[in-house]
């Protein structure tokens, strides 16, 4: 039992320093200040990001079904909470969500677990919809145990909770199976060290004037910033920010006050990827690689496919065969062109609410054909589909091979800088090449990325995260957007290769 005095909850300040606010601070102060004293700049949760919190909470849920004797603690009252946890303390069992205050910090638990060798201490149980450790997992529960040693509790292990990505689902969900425990007691003793003289510093910052940005990479580790573009509204086109895998060296050279990717020194050591987006950032003009360009053209073959898939994934497996975060293929965009020019289009999007894969797979075989290549962007993303395909349907297999064998990959050429123009921002990705090829672009589209056409999907075959099914005429229209989506992404392909040939095009016919 806690001594009474100590479990007295302390006077509530306004401007708390909880274990989210904490977080911001370790990644950004101005993110930190902003989130306490003018959260209305912040931009509202993105769908994708609400979707994460939702499974995350999916994934608490189940986790709890670890401790048979558990007990809920409301988390929608703040003093309520505080006040239960202190009167629930006594009863010798696990506690979900137990709340703690004292000195201007905050802090729930998402498993509080009884110590069985020693009495009066607790084992404290950290939750996440991860498959690993990570390092912010360590920061996160090192304040945490902070908090709660300071409020009166005594922790004995410190034990991080996660997906275990090897569990593959048979039946129904095996919650033992489901989850690793890992001890990081030893290395949340080696990071509490700090806490208080952060805690320090976060508090004065809270109460101080808002900091000044400061661009820097943790703008987008461990998180995106929300204030991202605030801080970076200033930043021109063809930066430093823009070198491929330059990130290193553009905060290098920000910091000596070289923005603009045309006037880095020429002493300046760039490799060889750099240099030509140097270059192209002086002319303005697109370097072209005839020679590699020309190669990579000829091993086509006709007929070629144009093909591309969307898939979804869920943090908990919802079929047979799957592990946590396995992506789920349930739409492709197939154009097939004859030698002759001859375009015969393919597509199709699973319906219902059962395992598509297999339904998928079958179609896809049967249009795909005996030969010609298969262009795809991004290769190792759809092979990498294709062979888990081949896993679970393992008669079909050595039809899933032969068409891999014919994959060709259409990134290779941006990737290798055989082509690149400084309209792509140093990206390869067909968002960036599409408009800088041919200044058509996927703006204005309902369903304008993968990650919407994912979420879409899942909404009008699962419903909401309350249970809500989508209306017959919303389940049209999300099938026609996904249509127009993923056609858009094979579309795109061929105007590109069609670039990339005009680009070399000369007397030869290629």
């Amino acid at each position: 039992m806690l001594p009474g005095k100590l479990l007295k909850t302390k006077a509530v300040y306004q401007k708390l320093l909880t274990k989210s606010k904490y977080m911001n601070g370790l990644q950004c102060p101005r993110l930190l200040w902003i989130a306490v004293n003018d959260k209305q700049r912040l931009p509202a949760i993105e769908e994708s990001a609400q979707v994460r919190f939702d499974e995350g909470h999916i994934v608490g849920d189940y986790a709890k079904k670890m401790f048979s004797e558990g007990i809920d603690i409301q988390t929608d009252d703040f003093k309520g909470n505080l006040e239960e946890t202190q009167e629930l303390l006594n009863e010798g069992k696990p506690l979900f969500e137990a709340a703690f205050s004292i000195d201007r910090l905050y802090s729930r638990a998402d498993v509080l677990e009884p110590n069985k060798d020693k009495k009066d201490e607790w084992n404290l149980i950290e939750v996440k919809s991860s498959t690993k450790v990570k390092d912010e997992h360590i920061q996160d529960v090192a304040f945490q145990k902070y908090v709660y040693e300071k409020a009166g509790l005594k922790i004995t292990k410190c034990i991080l909770m996660h997906l275990n990505s090897e569990y593959v689902r048979h039946g129904e969900i095996k919650v033992g199976e489901l989850f690793v425990q890992e001890d990081i007691t030893e290395q949340v003793k080696e990071e509490i060290v700090r806490v208080p003289a952060r805690i320090k510093e976060m508090l004065e910052i809270i109460d101080g004037e808002e900091p000044k940005s400061k661009i820097g990479d943790y703008c987008s580790r461990p998180y995106e910033c929300p204030i991202h573009s605030e801080c970076w509204k200033d930043i021109p086109e063809n930066s430093v920010f823009d070198l491929y895998y330059g990130n290193k060296k553009a905060l290098e050279l920000f910091e000596k006050g070289i923005v603009l990717m045309k006037d880095i020194p020429n002493e300046y050591k760039l490799g060889d990827k750099q240099i030509i987006q140097k270059l192209c950032a002086i002319t303005k003009k697109p370097h072209i690689d005839k020679k590699e360009l020309k190669k990579f053209i000829k091993k086509l073959k006709f007929p070629t496919y144009f093909l591309d898939f969307e898939t979804y994934q869920t943090a908990i497996p919802i079929y047979d065969n799957l592990s946590p975060y396995q992506q789920i293929p349930f739409q492709f965009s197939l154009d097939k062109i004859e030698k002759d020019g001859t375009k015969e289009h393919y597509s199709f999007i699973a319906r219902g609410s059962s395992d598509p894969r297999e339904k998928f797979l079958d179609e896809l075989l049967k249009v795909l054909g005996r030969k010609g290549s298969i262009i795809v962007y991004n290769q190792s993303f759809e092979q990498g589909r294709m062979e888990e395909l081949g896993e679970v349907f393992r008669s079909k297999r050595k039809d899933i091979a032969i068409r891999i064998n014919r994959m060709v990959d259409l990134l290779q050429p941006f990737k290798d800088f055989s082509y690149y123009d400084c309209k792509q921002q140093g990206s390869c990705s067909i968002k960036y090449v599409l408009p800088a090829l041919t200044g058509k672009s996927y703006s204005g589209m309902d369903i304008a990325n993968g990650g919407q056409a994912s979420l879409k999907y899942l909404w009008i075959i699962h419903g909401d995260k309350d249970g809500k099914r989508a209306t017959p005429e919303e389940v049209a229209k999300v099938r026609e957007d996904l249509e127009k989506y993923c056609g858009m992404d094979t579309g795109a392909m061929i105007v590109v290769l069609e670039k990339l040939k005009e680009s070399i095009r000369g007397n030869e016919e290629l």
